[in-house]
Formats: C-alpha cells, sequence, structure tokens
C-alpha cells in the first residue's frame, strides 16, 4: 500500500501505515497500560497480523484504522479510525470507531482530537449513517472519549468472545448518527 495522508487534524495526520511504525506499534501492544482493557497483551508476531490484517481492510473498504504520526515530533503514536467488529451481536454488523494510542501521549486530547477527525471524514466522505464503539465498563477514559465527541450511550452489554466470569467481559455500547 502506498503511504497516503487521508485527512488531518491541528496536530496531528491520519495517515497509511509505514514499515517504520511497526517496532513503536509493537511496543504499545506490550505495554502493560495501553493493554489493561484487553484480554492480554499482544505478541510481535501478533501485532505484524494485526498490521496485515488492517491493510487488507483498507484495500477491501478504502477506509480503515488510521495510523496516527504527531506533525511536531514527526512519529506514529498509535491509530484511530473504522472496523467492522469481527463478532456477531445485536448490533452488528456495523461500522465502529476505535483508538490505541501510546500511553506516553496520554492526557493531551490528542485521542479526542483524532476521533472528532475521524467521525467528520466518516460522516462527510465516507457517508456513514451511524458508528458505534464500545469498550469494557472498566475503561472509563475510552468511555469519556466517546462522550466528549458526542456519542450516546445505547447500552451495555456481554462482549460474546469473553467468557462471563471475565472481568472484561461486561461492555459499554456508545453510537453516533449523521
Amino acid at each position: 500500500m502506498q503511504e497516503q495522508i487521508f485527512f488531518e487534524s491541528p496536530r496531528l495526520l491520519l495517515r497509511s501505515w509505514k514499515d517504520s511504525d511497526i517496532d513503536a506499534y509493537i511496543k504499545m501492544n506490550l505495554d502493560p497500560l495501553v493493554m489493561q482493557y484487553f484480554p492480554q497483551l499482544v505478541s510481535a508476531e501478533e501485532t505484524l497480523t494485526h498490521i496485515q490484517k488492517i491493510k487488507q481492510h483498507f484495500e477491501k473498504f478504502n477506509f480503515g484504522l488510521y495510523a496516527l504520526e504527531l506533525k511536531e515530533e514527526k512519529c506514529f503514536i498509535g491509530f484511530t479510525g473504522f472496523s467492522h467488529p469481527s463478532f456477531e451481536s445485536f448490533f452488528t454488523p456495523c461500522v465502529e470507531i476505535g483508538w490505541r494510542i501510546d500511553s506516553s501521549y496520554w492526557k493531551r486530547g490528542l485521542g479526542t482530537e483524532a476521533a472528532n477527525a475521524c467521525l467528520y471524514y466518516g460522516f462527510q466522505v465516507l457517508n456513514f449513517e451511524k458508528i458505534f464503539s464500545f469498550t469494557s465498563i472498566h475503561n472509563t477514559a475510552s468511555e469519556k472519549l466517546m462522550q466528549k465527541i458526542g456519542m450516546q450511550k445505547i447500552t451495555e452489554f456481554d462482549h460474546p468472545k469473553l467468557e462471563a466470569s471475565d472481568f472484561l467481559c461486561k461492555h459499554v455500547l456508545y453510537q453516533i448518527q449523521k
């Protein structure tokens, strides 16, 4: 995939993935803070597989999880973008907005900035009618981000890929419409 800047925000480029992003993304996926609300840390091999899936999603749909580049530092700091959940539930199939940002860049408003830029792009350019987001009920930081970008809580649900006894099983579901 040729490098492409899809859109930008005041401090961020939302672009295609580059080979130079790989090491930073592997490091993020091995950071217990970043992965606190995921079932486990993601190995280097699993991270490489995930990057391939992201690239395949772009090839198939012409949108996906955009690499975030901090303009000032010219460095990869994570991703924000759209995907299709890989499980069946009462709200799928759907378009989901999601994010993952290196913990050293937290508490700067970058996640909110990137997500707002994505929503604008999703509604104005990609013509989505509605966008969903979900996370563990324990991930209050992501839930607050959903609220900041204007999403409304629909309900809570048990994630179908997690055991009912799993601490992370109960999720919140948010939605925003065009």
